[in-house]
């Protein structure tokens, strides 16, 4: 524990783009990522844990880059047959991907943690990478709306985002404690960088840093803390969070983003269609770099996970 030199804090989608960049730069055992639990949720009997799914099917290679989750070479046959029978089919479920459900729902019942069951996964997919969830502390995201609390995943895949937006609660999080190894390797002294990558800012890295004592530590660990801006040219690349800063009265920009993390940042890097911003993050006492964040190709995310470790350096020093 605490040997790693590079913390990753991860979403699902674009966090995993670029953990996975990351993971191609020969850093070995040094890279830890660390994924948002308050995703996850209990369904048909099964524990379901999105980010921490996309983060090992994307570092394995498993991933399906087409539809941005799940598997590759999926097929749907149980979803088809739950359906016929009346059941919940709202939230897919691959055939394939159901083998990992399973897994993890025996081992949890049997008294492992949620890190044991992850090690145990990317060990036998042969990673390298430290891939670990954040707690192993139950924790669930209900995003408030008008009409009351939705469970993200209602929210989310269900109801297809459509409710307004008016904040966020994490059930569980006073009482979670934070995962072991990263609360070790963010007191590390050689700690190289923390990174938050490009994910949903509320919903995905907020839950990490409300874990208690989590911020505390970043803000005293020796290492520049980096953040990639999820917001591209007013949108975001993938998911809910351009609207949901939209209903919460901020403007959807790679500005707010930084201003949202605010003095926890040491760099913030935004995208080439946003480089007139750079000045004003720069006001705010934040370090920006300019650089192509969206990652289409396995080259671009090698490319961003380059310019990400340079820029912390440069920071650093």
């Amino acid at each position: 524990m605490g040997d790693h030199k590079i913390i990753a804090l991860s979403g699902g989608v674009g966090g995993a783009k670029l953990a996975l960049g990351l993971s191609r730069l020969d850093l070995g055992d040094r890279l830890l990522v660390v994924a948002n639990v308050g995703d996850d949720f209990e369904h048909l009997g099964l524990t379901i844990c999105p980010d921490l799914d996309s983060n090992t099917y994307a570092l394995a290679g498993l991933n399906d880059e087409v539809k941005g989750w799940g598997r590759a070479d999926e097929g749907w046959r149980f979803m088809e047959a739950l359906g016929e029978f009346g059941g919940e089919n709202w939230f897919n479920l691959g055939d394939r991907d159901l083998a990992l459900h399973v897994l993890r729902t025996q081992a949890l019942a049997k008294g492992d943690s949620l890190s044991d069951f992850t090690r145990a996964i990317t060990s036998s997919l042969d990673l390298t990478t430290h891939l670990v969830p954040m707690t192993n502390d139950p924790v669930r995201t209900m995003v408030q709306t008008p009409d009351g609390a939705l469970a993200f995943q209602h929210y989310f895949v269900r109801d297809r985002c459509e409710p307004v937006v008016t904040g966020f609660d994490f059930n569980g999080i006073a009482t979670a404690k934070p995962q072991r190894e990263f609360m070790a390797t963010l007191a590390d002294a050689d700690l190289q960088a923390i990174i938050i990558t490009p994910s949903n800012p509320f919903v995905s890295i907020d839950p990490i840093l409300s874990l208690s004592g989590v911020r505390e530590a970043m803000k005293v660990a020796d290492a520049p803390i980096i953040a990639v801006s999820p917001i591209v040219a007013g949108m975001a690349i993938k998911g809910p969070a351009a609207k949901m800063m939209a209903e919460l009265g901020m403007p959807s920009t790679a500005l707010a983003v930084a201003e949202h993390y605010g003095d926890l940042l040491d760099g913030f890097i935004l995208d080439h269609s946003d480089a007139d911003q750079a000045d004003t993050v720069a006001a705010l006492g934040i370090k920006p770099l300019v650089s192509k964040t969206v990652m289409q190709s396995l080259a671009d995310r090698e490319e961003l996970a380059r310019d990400v470790l340079a820029f912390a350096e440069s920071c650093r020093s």
